[in-house]
């Protein structure tokens, strides 16, 4: 049905990625993916090529092989992406561009796509005056909102399992799997263990996004791309510990933050923690499921998800290193 339509997917080898190409390959498009790695494919309808989308010239001409749609995994900074934007608006039909719910302030319920954002309502003049990935996100939404085109769906992700990559709090798959496989503690804010997280799997999120390729109904729209399940983070821990065996402690969150910042700046750390992940992050994902058709009961669960996702890592597989790490060990070693 799709044979004649062409994808552009713009870093697509990474968490969503990898199962949103399968997917868009499944529904008959041609695919074609940029990314920084080495890629190769037996499939004539999927090519996988080595290159900088963000090199505005390369993009220039990449754009000239008349995509019908492009999906757009790139981290632009703001002033970035207000320079380029045109240019990926009028070389395709329908432009998906990646936001994240980490846009969203803290909400007493669910969260749904109307719900106040922290650029609009934080008071935080520091935060603010940032180039925080919840601010630049939101700053990109706003340039495509006032754009004067109506081509663009926004997709606003919530945290995102995948392949090689496993969260806990702020916690990425290097701390969190490295250390289980090695018999390692792991330390963790005591003040969020009690909030409430959302976690969907990728290959979920791909399903989703592959349904809003081209589709007329999601143009001008944003959609918080997530299930619909959530869990405290301890209850996360938990799945952890049962499935691969996690060992951890907590700490106090000045002391958490030292350990993921180190001697640099924290800002960073201390946002991305306490603007999000101990804000309680529950999802109303009805308008995405509406639009694409799917349901709640279709999405995989969050421990088998864990579970399917942690056992196909391949064995010896090790993890690049982090000074987090290091400064976790020293940490606990200075507790005993």
């Amino acid at each position: 049905m799709n044979a004649e339509k062409k994808v552009l997917v713009l870093g697509g080898t990474g968490a969503m990625g990898v199962y949103l190409v399968p997917e868009l390959r499944k529904m008959g498009y041609q695919v074609h993916v940029v990314s920084l790695d080495d890629r190769k494919s037996d499939d004539p309808m999927l090519v996988y090529t080595k290159g900088d989308a963000k090199d505005e010239e390369y993009l220039t001409q990449l754009l000239k092989n008349g995509y019908d749609a492009i999906v757009d995994f790139m981290i632009y900074h703001t002033e970035e992406f207000r320079q380029r934007y045109k240019l990926l608006l009028e070389n395709t039909s329908h432009y998906i561009y990646l936001s994240s719910y980490r846009i969203y302030a803290e909400s007493e319920g669910l969260i749904t796509e109307s719900s106040p954002r922290l650029l609009d309502v934080s008071n935080d003049a520091e935060f603010l005056a940032s180039e925080d990935y919840s601010l630049y996100k939101a700053r990109g939404e706003d340039i495509l909102a006032r754009s004067g085109y109506g081509n663009w769906t926004i997709i606003r992700p919530a945290i995102t399992y995948s392949k090689f990559r496993y969260q806990l709090v702020t916690l990425e798959a290097n701390v969190v799997v490295h250390r289980m496989m090695h018999g390692k503690t792991v330390v963790l804010p005591e003040a969020a263990m009690g909030i409430q997280g959302t976690m969907s799997w990728g290959g979920d999120v791909g399903k989703m996004i592959a349904r809003l390729v081209l589709n007329r109904n999601a143009m001008g729209e944003r959609y918080t791309v997530a299930t619909a399940e959530h869990h405290t983070w301890e209850e996360i821990a938990g799945y952890y510990a049962e499935l691969q065996g996690l060992k951890y402690v907590t700490a106090s969150v000045d002391d958490f933050i030292s350990i993921v910042a180190g001697d640099g700046p924290d800002c960073w750390a201390r946002w991305q923690l306490m603007y999000d992940r101990m804000f309680n992050r529950m999802v109303d994902n009805r308008k995405i499921l509406d639009v694409t058709g799917l349901k709640q009961s279709d999405l995989m669960p969050l421990k088998e998800g864990l579970s399917r996702e942690l056992s196909a890592l391949p064995k010896g597989f090790e993890w690049p290193k982090t000074d987090i790490n290091t400064r976790m060990d020293a940490y606990l070693a200075e507790r005993k």
